[in-house]
Parts: C-alpha cells; structure tokens; sequence
C-alpha cells in the first residue's frame, strides 16, 4: 500500500522545478506550457527524526525510512473537463492519486510566461477547481443517466441512489468539492461518494511558490493562497520552487550551511512532505525485527492486524498478538530489552489501534 500526492497547477507554476528539488528524479523543466505529458514519478523518504533516535541507539545493519510518491502531473489550463490541453489524460492522472499538492505561482518573474499574463493565485486555483469540478459534474451526470436508464427496469438499488446522487450534482454545481459533501447522510451520499471516486473527493495542500525575496516576509500573493485554503479547511505552505532546487544540486552535508545562511531553519521541501504527509492522516510505527530497523505507513486508526498486513499478507492473516514498546519509553530507558524488564513493553490484540511512534513486534502463525 503506497500513498500518492499528485502535483497539480496550471502550466509554468513550478511543478516540475518543485518536483525536481522534491525528489532528484531529474524531470524535464522548460519554459513552455505542456512539457511534461506523462507524469513523472518519485519517491521521497519521511523525514523523521524518531527513526533516526532509534537507529543511533540500536546501530542496526539496515534503516529504511517510510516514504510518499509523488507525480508531477501536466499543467491544466481552461477547459480541459472539455478535453483542452491534455484534458482527459491530465484528469485520469488525478484519479491515480491519494492526495493533491496544488502548486500556485506567487513568484513575478518575466523571463517565465504566465498563460493568462498576470500574477493572480486566487484566480489560478479557481481555473483548476473549476475544471475539476466540472469533469466531476459529468461524472455524476453519467451516474445518474444509468441509474434512471436501470430503475425504469425495477432496479431497487439504482432507484434508492437516484436522490444523493441528484443532491451530489447540485452540490457540485454551487462550487461545493465533493470532500465538503457530509450533508443528507441518510440518503447514503458519503457511500456513493465514495463509489464515484470524484476528482474533489481529494484532499488539497496548497504550495505558494514564491520568490525568495518573499521568505522573509508574507506578500500580498501568499496571504491570498493562505486565506483561500483556510476557507476550504485546507493547508498551505510557502516554498521557493528556485532555492529548493539550488540546494538540491548541493551535497547533503552542505545544505545545513545553505539554510543557515539563507536564515531558514529548515528547507520549504521538508515542510512539505511533513505537510503531506498530515494532510492524508498518516501516522508512523517503527519494526526492528532482524538487521533492519524500518518506517512504516499507515492511515490513523489501522488495528494491528492490517498494521501487520502492510509488512505481509501472512502477518494479517495469522495474526496472534503484537508487541508495543512506546518511543518515550524507548527513548528514556536506551532499547528494548531494558523497557521488557521494567514491564512496558505492552502485549495487545487484535483491536489495538497502533498508534503514531509505535515500536511493534508482531506475532503470528499461518
């Protein structure tokens, strides 16, 4: 089970730039609408600092971080619900993906091309929610043009999701992303939803790529983005598309001395991973199970035997019991062995929730 941030804006935003300093996968970046066609795919290790606390205590062989995907997909432009641009196949990439990274352009520069020729965010998101929308318009239509077409033949269960599906279409229609649909549950819309897929279902982290003279400060462009993010109970986070990938191109042990003297305590990448990472409700657990210490992923809430599933389909299936040490009481006592002998080291079943900082060693049988 991976978890996708798809990298969306209008074309000569930054994505590709972002993307780039993001995950070194050195995709293509020009100065011209369309450049990437087919997304470009990487992965990017969790920052994490638990994980590594817990490998300078324990010194394994092997630590492997958990990790977010993440594409950079084709600028949108108006229209492309109707096929402009690459329309449908910019569409169909959405649909791949778990979550949104929504880059806007703050940054002012005229050696870059905007496609509608001034700096306006505001008006940039509401391109690409617009079209977003209407392709979730058509979805629903469609929907229910089937649903009619079968309830005519007696189909009880196409008749009874006529009404959230007729709800969902003028939800749509005011502007309303299929996320911020939670009203009428007792005709079922959340089930239908969920069995529509919708391009706005999806949860949006905005990223204000400015210039890097608007670190320092918060222009006018990036308070936009923030208020615009804050009214739809969504997140934002400002980044130098341009900074990123400078020091991108440096060696890793020289990047401390690059923020340092840019006056950043962190890299704006950093801050949005971390971002994504929340923004999916993901929380981590720890194994140490063998030479390898490892990260791993998994939604808030996941019970132990689907936590053991993500390591293998066996561990779900025989399931016995999992073994939880606490990170503070790791932490504080120095390894595993010493929490066992002072009794922390938990045995639970198969209704424990793991929880984020987990250390888990899971028993099972098949």
């Amino acid at each position: 089970m991976g978890f996708r941030c798809g990298i969306i804006g209008l074309p000569n935003v930054g994505k590709s730039t972002i993307f780039n300093a993001l995950t070194a996968a050195g995709a293509e970046v020009a100065n011209y609408p369309f450049c990437t066609i087919d997304p470009n795919v990487g992965r990017v290790p969790v920052p994490d600092e638990r994980l590594l606390k817990i490998a300078e205590a324990l010194q394994p062989p092997k630590t492997t971080p958990t990790s977010m995907e993440f594409l950079d997909i084709a600028g949108l432009v108006k229209g492309a619900s109707r096929g402009e641009g690459l329309g449908n196949r910019f569409l169909g990439h959405i649909r791949e993906v778990d979550a949104l990274i929504h880059i806007v352009r703050c940054f002012r520069d005229p050696d870059v091309v905007h496609m509608d020729g001034t700096i306006d965010p505001v008006r940039d998101i509401e391109v690409v929610n617009t079209e977003l929308l209407l392709a979730d318009l058509e979805t629903v239509e469609k929907r229910i043009a089937r649903d009619e077409k079968a309830s005519k033949t007696g189909d009880k269960e196409a008749r009874h999701e006529l009404e959230p599906l007729i709800a969902i279409r003028e939800a749509l229609g005011r502007g309303t992303a299929a996320r911020e649909i939670t009203a009428g549950s007792d005709h079922g819309e959340p089930d239908v939803l969920v069995d529509l897929h919708l391009l706005t279902s999806k949860e949006v982290l905005y990223v204000a790529n400015v210039e890097e003279e608007a670190l320092s400060g918060k222009d006018e462009a990036v308070l936009k983005v923030e208020r615009f993010a804050a009214q739809g109970h969504a997140a934002a986070v400002v980044i130098c598309g341009r900074l990123e990938a400078e020091m991108a191109e440096l060696p890793p042990a020289e990047r401390g001395e690059f923020l340092a003297a840019m006056g950043l305590e962190e890299s704006g990448l950093k801050r949005l991973i971390r971002a994504g990472y929340d923004l999916l409700g993901l929380i981590t657990f720890y194994t140490t199970v063998g030479p390898e210490l490892r990260a791993w992923t998994i939604p808030c809430g996941t019970q132990a035997p689907a936590a053991a599933g993500r390591i293998h389909s066996d561990m779900d299936r025989g399931f016995i019991r999992a073994e939880i040490l606490r990170y503070e009481d790791f932490l504080r006592l120095g390894g595993v062995s010493q929490a066992r002998e002072k009794g922390l080291l938990r045995i639970e079943g198969r209704d424990y929730a793991i929880q984020d900082g987990d250390i888990v060693h899971f028993r099972f049988n098949v």
